[in-house]
């Protein structure tokens, strides 16, 4: 089935105006789509806009939907919707409250947890929390009191400054900032000076990083042959020797082996003490009688004759 141009024309027509409306709602604050339940509230005096924020415990759960004044009663009857998951009793209460210094206002549900739940269309009851322009408001005079003892501690500041500043004394500001300003040129004169050092000695500051940096290239290289010549290794082993040499000296402590028992066994010691003893005699007696040896091949027997206690005396 073919469409004339006429039907798409009006097809598109049609389509635009029934957009143009619902964004129109939609920048009002009001969702013609939306699903959300509508109670109703009233107010002395109207402090509120179209989509001002509904909230509960600090979160937004809906918006102002509608605001009229009622012309019977005087009162400002004010519509909002909430989210449809969101319960609360009916006997709660619609609070208006400040949202900022900055001006701006919101209602909160107080949710009573009492009675009955509210349905769409219940009327809530309301309540007004006084923010701070109109606790101000309240207190002006009490805070204008205020002010101008403020203004006027704020005033004999100022004098004091300025008695401060015109100040020609030593102690002044005056002799002060003169003193900080002589300070800041010797500063200036001194970082000239620096800069003049430095770029006379630029050459030479050059070499010195140039032989720095050749320095720590000659220690990494150290390092790495350290590392390649494997120094732990090297230190483990020596480690394992002297674990050894203490065992040996503890087997030794102990009396193990040939000469663990030289030194520990008394019995030893005192055989080689009179061994020496008897090779001390023999070698006085060579001395004494040497003819005695010479001929010792000789089929005549010489005997023997102890050293006296006189020779002993004398060799001793």
């Amino acid at each position: 089935m073919k469409i004339s141009r006429e039907i798409k024309t009006a097809i598109l027509v049609i389509s635009g105006v029934l957009l143009f409306i619902y964004l129109f709602n939609y920048l009002k604050g009001q969702d013609l789509f939306s699903d959300e339940v509508e109670f109703y509230t009233e107010f002395d005096y109207n402090a509120l806009t179209m989509s001002s924020p509904v909230t509960i415990k600090g979160n937004t759960v809906g918006k102002v939907e509608n605001i009229k004044y009622d012309f019977k009663s005087g009162m400002t009857r004010v519509e909002f919707s909430v989210d449809p998951r969101l319960s609360f009793s009916k006997s709660s209460t619609i609070r208006l409250y400040e949202t900022g210094i900055m001006g701006g206002n919101a209602l909160a549900v107080i949710d009573s947890y009492k009675g009955e739940k509210a349905q769409k269309g219940d009327f809530i009851k309301s309540e007004i929390q006084p923010g701070l322009i109109s606790s101000l408001k309240d207190n002006f005079t009490g805070l204008s009191t205020d002010l101008d003892k403020t203004l006027r501690s704020a005033d004999t500041l100022m004098v004091s400054l300025n008695d401060l500043v015109v100040d020609e004394s030593d102690s002044g500001l005056k002799a002060t900032i003169s003193e900080l300003n002589s300070t800041l040129k010797s500063f200036k004169d001194l970082s000239y000076s620096i800069q003049k050092v430095v770029k006379d000695n630029d050459e030479k500051i050059a070499s010195t990083l140039e032989s720095f940096e050749k320095t720590s290239e000659n220690i990494t290289a150290l390092s790495e042959d350290l590392k390649k010549a494997q120094l732990s290794k090297t230190i483990d082993d020596f480690d394992k020797t002297l674990i050894k040499f203490t065992s040996v000296l503890e087997g030794l402590e102990n009396g193990e082996g040939s000469m663990g028992k030289l030194l520990k066994d008394d019995k030893l010691y005192n055989n080689l003490e009179a061994v020496t003893k008897e090779m001390e005699l023999l070698l006085l007696d060579i001395k004494l009688h040497p003819a005695r040896y010479r001929r010792i091949l000789s089929k005549k027997e010489i005997p023997y004759t102890p050293p006296t206690e006189e020779q002993l005396n004398k060799k001793n």
